[in-house]
């Protein structure tokens, strides 16, 4: 069962523009079961851990790490989730950047580049979402996971997941 951690949410002050790379982490249990989050300020939106760098040093598996604890909880690299538990897919999509979200990046910036990454845990560790981002979330075997994703590259990236998990490293 998920918690919701009270956090007052982003700083009301000025804010430094999103940077236009980001990561999606499928995290996923050893029997491809898929967790999805449901995103707090659109109910029904389903997805899968995802964040941007959070300045441009910062490598992609260092921003799926960080994202991963800060909606989740779980802290890779630790004794429940080892750093080898998460794998870089070494694919990436660029997107338009959807109007509603695109005041969050400098002027002029339309286009993300996403970065797919996967995450094995156990079932049993516990989820504890940043009330500000994540309603709720639910584990689902991957083909109702993928279905209920809103977002078509997260469907594509969990649709993968068999094929990823019978060969690591693909």
């Amino acid at each position: 069962m998920s918690q919701l951690r009270p956090d007052s949410g982003p700083s009301p002050t000025a804010r430094v523009p999103k940077i236009p790379v980001s990561v999606l982490v499928v995290i996923h249990s050893a029997d491809l079961q898929v967790l999805l989050l449901e995103r707090a300020d659109l109910p029904g939106y389903w997805q899968s851990v995802t964040g941007s760098q959070a300045v441009v040093a910062e490598d992609l598996a260092q921003t799926a790490c960080r994202e991963v604890e800060e909606e989740t909880g779980i802290r890779v690299g630790s004794t429940a989730v080892g750093l080898g538990d998460l794998e870089d897919w070494r694919q990436h999509h660029a997107y338009e950047i959807h109007p509603r979200w695109r005041h969050l990046y400098a002027a002029g910036v339309a286009h993300n580049t996403e970065h797919v990454f996967g995450l094995r845990i156990p079932r049993d560790i516990r989820i504890v979402l940043s009330a500000h981002e994540h309603r709720q979330h639910r584990w689902l075997p991957w083909p109702q996971a993928a279905a209920a994703c809103t977002s078509h590259t997260n469907a594509a990236a969990i649709r993968q997941l068999p094929l990823r998990a019978a060969m690591p490293g693909v």
